[in-house]
């Protein structure tokens, strides 16, 4: 069974694990010296000071990790090996409960990510030609709103 719950500081590893073999398996566009620069940023920047949600198993290993800032996902990200069995969805659940408008920016070229949110629900609301670092990575502005 897997569960939800708050990271914790002796979490950070397993998920730059989990972020590494998520864009390993989904971002191939990325430029290999990029990729090392985002990677540097994540591990030494992102991971350590933001709040995240993980997924956990029973022996409460996290397989994924939800981070946001108000009703926006900053980052979501699986486990490569634990792909397919529901945590995305899991993690996005938890958190739009509740909700009646939630926010993603997504790589136009990650048509895995893509095609995940427009599945529950997100429609692209916009586009920019870089990524929010000034790199030629297209971003997808998505929104999900609460039925009436």
């Amino acid at each position: 069974m897997l569960l939800l719950r708050p990271a914790r500081p002796d979490d950070t590893a397993r998920n730059y694990e989990i972020w590494r073999t998520s864009v390993d398996a989904t971002h191939h566009f990325l430029d290999p010296a990029d990729r090392e620069a985002i990677a540097r940023m994540v591990m030494e920047d992102y991971l350590p000071n933001a709040e995240f949600t993980v997924a956990v198993d029973n022996d409460d290993l996290p397989h994924g990790f939800l981070g946001v800032t108000g009703n926006n996902i900053d980052s979501l990200f699986v486990h490569a090996d634990s792909r397919g069995m529901g945590l995305g969805r899991l993690l996005l659940d938890g958190f739009r409960m509740g909700k009646d408008v939630v926010t993603v920016d997504v790589n136009e070229q990650n048509s895995a990510a893509t095609g995940f949110y427009e599945r529950l629900g997100f429609v692209v609301t916009g586009r920019a030609e870089l990524d929010d670092q000034g790199r030629p990575y297209p971003i997808l502005h998505m929104r999900w709103q609460k039925a009436a």
